[in-house]
């Protein structure tokens, strides 16, 4: 399903917040949205690849990654097994390796930034915790919609017909 962020801020301006404009859209898809699961880890992507593994039908992986650029947190394999167990995206407050194969996967995933370099495989954070970047605070289960214009968190699911 295609979502317009621009749309929901005009329909939905009194219930959303809106994430501050930092993030660039690195997978296949350029429209996504889903209930928010959170991972608040710092460049180790042990917990990221564990939930990738679960079940994300109509999920969307938010990571609070620290702002790092120095270690990306997604990778093909991590992006590959998200796909697999049917997530609708990821934002990720860090970076991500792999970028040409990513845009070939039918997920939407936003990030920082972009580099070789990966993360340590540690599971070393926290699931399931309020998090708090790019001018919000992220909690479990909000619901997120992102496109290539923004993203924005809703407490409820909206109206989008």
């Amino acid at each position: 399903m295609q979502y317009n962020t621009s749309e929901l801020c005009d329909f939905y301006a009194d219930l959303i917040d809106v994430i501050d404009p930092i993030f660039f859209n690195y997978g296949g898809r350029n429209s996504f949205a889903g209930k928010v699961v959170t991972i608040k880890c710092f460049e180790n992507l042990g917990l990221i690849n564990d939930m990738a593994r679960i079940d994300g039908t109509g999920k969307v992986l938010v990571i609070d990654g620290g702002g790092s650029t120095r270690r990306a947190l997604i990778n093909l394999k991590i992006a590959q097994y998200a796909v697999n167990n049917g997530w609708e995206g990821i934002v990720c407050y860090g970076s991500v390796r792999d970028v040409d194969a990513l845009e070939e996967l039918d997920i939407g995933i936003q990030a920082l930034a972009a580099i070789p370099v990966g993360a340590s495989d540690q599971s070393i954070g926290d699931t399931d915790v309020a998090i708090n970047f790019a001018g919000v605070t992220l909690l479990p289960d909000d619901y997120i919609y992102a496109d290539n214009t923004g993203i924005i968190l809703s407490p409820e699911p909206l109206d989008i017909k």
